[in-house]
């Protein structure tokens, strides 16, 4: 017989040495076990039964031939599964309508890292460097294991009493005092040992506007059916919301460039950020504006800064205009001149008359109508352009007076940005010619003009309902409903990975 036709040798158990387990197949059960405190099921890698498996090869009679192999290419494929889970999420943002570029692999193969890891006896440090290495992906981790400790707490086995009327103001009577303050010190919203009052006052009420800021409320202390509402949700709600958060974390595209651009739209907020010796800092932030929940809702999706342009002409998209500004353009034509409108043809003229016809044109696709720039511009006298297929950008606004709203979806899928000024300083802060008295100059100067920047710029249009910020946990409503569809799509991952799960148990029985 040929060395060529030998039958190749078959590779050894990677998690057993002389028929027993070794000590990293014990501390691979237990991470599996503990899958939950990382925001994953324990039961997506069959945990429990991997667990009885390994711990029952350790004491009864070893494991030869068949049996020893079976369970070691099972653990092998529940340590796989669950490396890849930790290192970019359970489910493909791109199912879920959102258009991320893949996350970078960072050299991340599973197999390699696991027989390096066991022959170097440092399993558990491993796999512990496979998680996003981002503060605030520790800071959700952190919080999620102080919420799954309340989820059993008494202070929530009872409801907490009704308001006494439509809403509870400082100073006023309220029967569940005691109630209402052993929720804010379990939260961290009222220090442990503060006594309280006898009346609905003082420490109390300053636990609430905790409370509140950190729920996305108006911080009034004032307690009506919003705050009440906030305080009623159970821990096991909050548990969830902060897997949710750990999930996208895992394949939202961050640290992957020195300086980036994230917009969440829950909080309706925008951060900048800058990549200092591994960790992101936050160099600028500010409140934004984003599209209405009912009918036009900002997409989810990364994208490259390229542009920056001054007093921009704003183009009304065809849809705004044959809803909204040509029926009120046929009711007030003097809205055309009040509003700094002009008509732009197929073939680039330009006229500044109104018309009928021209109206007529536009609604049959011939021309458009767009805005000049000036004081009341509907981008203000700044955007940020980052091509995607939406056509969705950044840009100021003359409407400065919706920024002090708490929820602020109002725009037609654009977001808006309260500080422009910042931004662009931001953005250009690679470019020192860029100063922000020229800055300034270019936003007023009323001629549009527009500046391509030397080095693209990451912007992450992403949704998180939970964050922490300066080692306290907020919360946003799930204003897309993006919450239950991920909810939803883990739930049916799950349920498929059970399903076979049972499929090889009953398979390994009849063997």
């Amino acid at each position: 017989m040929s060395a060529s036709s030998l039958p190749a040798a078959a590779a050894p158990p990677l998690w057993f040495v002389e028929e027993r387990p070794r000590v990293a197949a014990y501390q691979a059960v237990n991470l599996l076990a503990n899958a939950a405190k990382e925001g994953l099921a324990a039961g997506d890698y069959n945990a429990e039964w991997l667990r009885a498996a390994i711990e029952g090869a350790g004491r009864g009679s070893p494991l030869t031939g068949h049996s020893l192999s079976r369970l070691d290419q099972a653990l092998t494929s529940a340590m796989r599964r669950y490396l890849a889970d930790l290192h970019a999420g359970r489910v493909d943002p791109q199912q879920l309508g959102a258009r991320y570029s893949p996350a970078a692999t960072w050299g991340f193969i599973a197999d390699e890292l696991l027989a390096s890891a066991i022959a170097d006896g440092r399993l558990v440090e491993a796999v512990r460097g496979v998680a996003p290495a981002l503060q605030q992906y520790a800071g959700l981790r952190e919080t999620l294991g102080r919420y799954r400790e309340l989820v059993s707490h008494p202070a929530w086995q009872k409801s907490l009493p009704p308001l006494p009327a439509s809403k509870l103001s400082p100073g006023q009577k309220y029967g569940g005092i005691e109630a209402l303050g052993e929720r804010l010190r379990l939260l961290g919203d009222l220090p442990v040992a503060t006594p309280l009052p006898a009346l609905y006052e003082g420490a109390l009420v300053a636990g609430v506007k905790s409370f509140q800021e950190r729920h996305a409320l108006r911080p009034d202390g004032v307690i009506a059916t919003d705050t009440y509402e906030q305080l009623t949700v159970p821990p096991a709600a909050r548990v969830r919301q902060l897997e949710l958060a750990l999930e996208r974390l895992r394949w939202t595209p961050l640290l992957q460039a020195p300086r980036a651009i994230v917009v969440n739209l829950p909080e309706f907020m925008l951060t900048a950020y800058e990549l200092r010796d591994g960790k992101l800092e936050t160099t600028v932030a500010m409140k934004v504006i984003v599209g209405t929940a009912r009918k036009n809702r900002t997409p989810l999706f990364d994208a490259e800064m390229r542009f920056i342009e001054f007093s921009p002409y704003w183009n009304v998209p065809p849809s705004i205009a044959r809803g909204e500004t040509l029926p009120r353009l046929r009711r007030d034509p003097g809205y055309f001149d009040r509003q700094g409108f002009e008509f732009v043809g197929s073939d680039g003229r330009i006229s500044g008359g109104f018309s009928e016809g021209a109206l007529d044109a536009v609604q049959r696709g011939q021309m458009r109508i767009r805005q000049r720039p000036g004081a009341g511009n509907a981008l203000g006298d700044i955007k940020f352009v980052f091509p995607n297929q939406d056509n969705i950008y950044l840009h100021h606004t003359p409407s400065v007076q919706l920024f002090n709203r708490a929820r602020r979806d109002f725009s037609h899928g654009c977001i808006r940005v309260e500080a422009p000024v910042a931004l662009a300083k931001f953005v250009l802060a690679n470019e020192p010619e860029w100063t922000e008295e020229r800055i300034v100059q270019a936003m007023r100067r009323g001629k549009s003009s527009t500046v391509r920047l030397q080095e693209a710029l990451p912007v992450i249009i992403a949704y998180s309902t939970a964050l922490v910020r300066g080692g306290r946990v907020h919360f946003f409503p799930d204003i897309y409903g993006q919450d239950k569809l991920l909810d939803d799509a883990l739930r049916q991952r799950s349920n498929s990975v059970w399903a076979s799960h049972e499929s090889e148990i009953a398979a390994e029985l009849m063997n």
